[in-house]
């Protein structure tokens, strides 16, 4: 540890190296400790039309990698090891990273957030090859197509009601007898005469060569009695906008195909927020924000997914990493006089 940085910046997706271009260019000496898998989720991502700048699209590692010169270009220094769990206290903090230990002025966390998956077989090797996590994002590539929404909450909801607007059947798929998304988008999707609703049924597998070509689903009724009346039900919710077939009927469960463009999980993220010792988070695992990306701890400040559970864009991320490296140039500044 033979110098103090100003900023040690923790993650290396948007919002992180956004951060580094903004601090580096307001000179401060600036470290992101990247992480053994750099780049956050751009990296699985294939083709991203909604990042400005870029009128054909460009592909998410390549994002990625430009973001990354840019930051390197105005003097950031990057380390690609995992950071240890971390206990900030006072200025200057102390950051494990690998087999060694950096100092720096202030903190920004940008350590994003994981989209939880089905954990399903087919689903991760076709994540970008019409398996997606974002509507925002992919909706416009399944123009005219049939595309699955698994998931009951608000978010669920929300990514059917902007792939509706493209895709010519949305189905959303539910583990439960009922969603437990708020009544009022509920209400919206029910109006939405090209969203389909498929309870008491879970994905078991993902089909197809090189991208999603069909899917596999148990359906388990909430009544065991009516198994045949569900069977029927599938048959007629799904024909004939789902191609489909029964394959079989396993004791109180119904084993059923069909043919399918894409599927969008929308069950949830996991914020990674578990290596904070002492930074608050909420109920649902996010960094408490307290007042203009600042954390419980003065000097530590926030941008991105892990803070951010309500729009998780690239461009948003990368906002919050210019807003959060702002504040910590400010106060950077402050401490100076």
């Amino acid at each position: 540890m033979d110098k103090v940085y100003d900023v040690i910046i923790l993650g290396s997706g948007p919002a992180g190296l956004t951060a580094a271009i903004y601090t580096t260019r307001a000179a401060l000496k600036t470290l992101v400790i990247a992480g053994e898998k750099w780049g956050g989720q751009l990296m699985l991502t294939t083709e991203v039309d909604n990042f400005p700048g870029f009128p054909e699209g460009i592909q998410g590692p390549d994002l990625m990698q430009n973001m990354r010169k840019q930051a390197e270009r105005f003097g950031a220094e990057f380390v690609d090891v995992n950071f240890k769990p971390s206990e900030f206290k006072t200025s200057p903090f102390t950051v494990e990273a690998g087999e060694k230990s950096y100092q720096a002025k202030a903190v920004i966390i940008a350590t994003g957030a994981d989209t939880k998956w089905l954990d399903v077989p087919g689903e991760k090797e076709k994540i970008g090859r019409g398996v997606s996590s974002c509507a925002p994002c992919d909706a416009p590539f399944f123009r005219n197509k049939s595309v699955i929404v698994v998931g009951g909450g608000d978010t669920a909801m929300e990514e059917a009601l902007v792939l509706s607007r493209f895709a010519t059947n949305v189905f959303l798929v539910h583990r439960k007898a009922s969603f437990r998304a708020s009544q009022a988008m509920q209400d919206r999707v029910f109006a939405t005469k090209n969203i389909h609703q498929i309870y008491n049924t879970t994905i078991e597998e993902v089909l197809g060569e090189q991208k999603v070509e069909k899917v596999k689903l148990k359906t388990n009724p909430s009544d065991k009695s009516l198994l045949q009346k569900s069977v029927e039900e599938i048959d007629k919710v799904a024909a004939p906008l789902l191609p489909h077939k029964t394959l079989a009927v396993e004791g109180e469960s119904i084993i059923w195909e069909a043919s399918i463009d894409g599927i969008f999980v929308a069950i949830g993220h996991i914020p990674n927020t578990s290596v904070f010792k002492n930074i608050e988070i909420d109920d649902k695992g996010f960094v408490k924000i307290q007042d203009h990306y600042k954390t419980n701890v003065e000097g530590v400040f926030v941008s991105g997914d892990v803070h951010d559970m309500q729009y998780m864009q690239a461009v948003t991320a990368a906002g919050f990493g210019c807003a959060a490296a702002l504040e910590a140039e400010k106060w950077i500044e402050s401490k100076k006089s």
